[in-house]
């Protein structure tokens, strides 16, 4: 069988993808849907994320929004069941919201730093708390599945001026490895992975290269991107589609002695 002949499906499943209005989220959410999914965007951006839910409607494709403060449990123990209830099941659910904050630590406020905890962090954990009670068996969906938890190179290496998501991206790291061995070990059929990128060209890529500016550890964009590109051995910066390419990977029953996994997508950035 030729390599252009394995194609990866997702029919028949819903996927559940947080900060999805926009971004990387967006990007996975389109990329699910094509490959056959049902997809839940949930988002504190209401009109980004219903415009996404069009834009994959109009593809073919099926999805729905729902607001979501992913720090909120209530926002959580709603959502999953308004999933289950408008789209039949979940079996994928793709940590993605985050925020990113760029300081020298002498220059951190604490409330800043517990923000940023409290999103990518306790988000997460609440993220694999309540998928897993909804898919693990006896649970409202009950088929087990995939979790996905968006962590960074910069959960694997340090940064300067990125301290506080540095530290709040390796958690992520390790939150997926001690999820993916209990899940594991309890049968509950749900396989947890995380996925690392490099710089991407988002919103959020923008406002780390600006952030490095104001805090003096760069020129202007031109030479923060150049010294991005000349770190990474593929010579460029990647793009929202190959972290995409790769959650599909993670998401579908291509990937199922798969976890506990932390899959790089940067370029060789982590590797130099």
């Amino acid at each position: 069988m030729s390599q252009d002949s394995i194609q990866i499906s997702l029919a028949g499943k819903v996927a559940l993808i947080t900060g999805s209005a926009r971004g990387l989220g967006a990007e996975i959410a389109k990329t699910f849907s094509r490959a056959g999914a049902a997809i839940m965007i949930t988002d504190i951006l209401e009109d980004l994320g219903k415009a996404t839910v069009k834009e994959i409607e109009q593809a073919g494709g099926r999805a729905a929004f729902l607001p979501q403060n992913v720090t909120s449990e209530a926002d959580w123990e709603s959502v999953v069941a308004d999933t289950v209830a408008t789209l039949g099941g979940l079996d994928i659910v793709v940590n993605n919201a985050g925020i990113e904050i760029c300081a020298l630590v002498e220059n951190t406020e604490l409330e800043d730093f517990q923000r940023i905890l409290d999103i990518n962090v306790s988000g997460v954990f609440l993220g694999l708390k309540h998928a897993c009670k909804a898919m693990k068996p006896g649970g409202v969906a009950g088929k087990g599945g995939s979790i996905i938890n968006l962590s960074s190179v910069a959960g694997l290496r340090g940064f300067s001026g990125l301290s506080a998501y540095c530290g709040s991206k390796g958690a992520v790291k390790l939150l997926t490895k001690a999820a993916a061995v209990e899940f594991g070990q309890l049968k509950y059929g749900i396989r947890v992975n995380s996925i690392h990128p490099g710089l991407i060209p988002t919103d959020m890529g923008t406002a780390v290269i600006k952030g490095f500016i104001d805090a003096g550890l760069g020129a202007d964009e031109a030479s923060v991107q150049a010294a991005f590109e000349r770190g990474t051995p593929l010579g460029m910066i990647g793009e929202p589609a190959d972290i995409a390419k790769a959650a599909l990977f993670l998401a579908s029953d291509q990937s199922p002695w798969v976890t506990g996994a932390e899959i790089v997508v940067d370029g060789g950035t982590t590797a130099t």
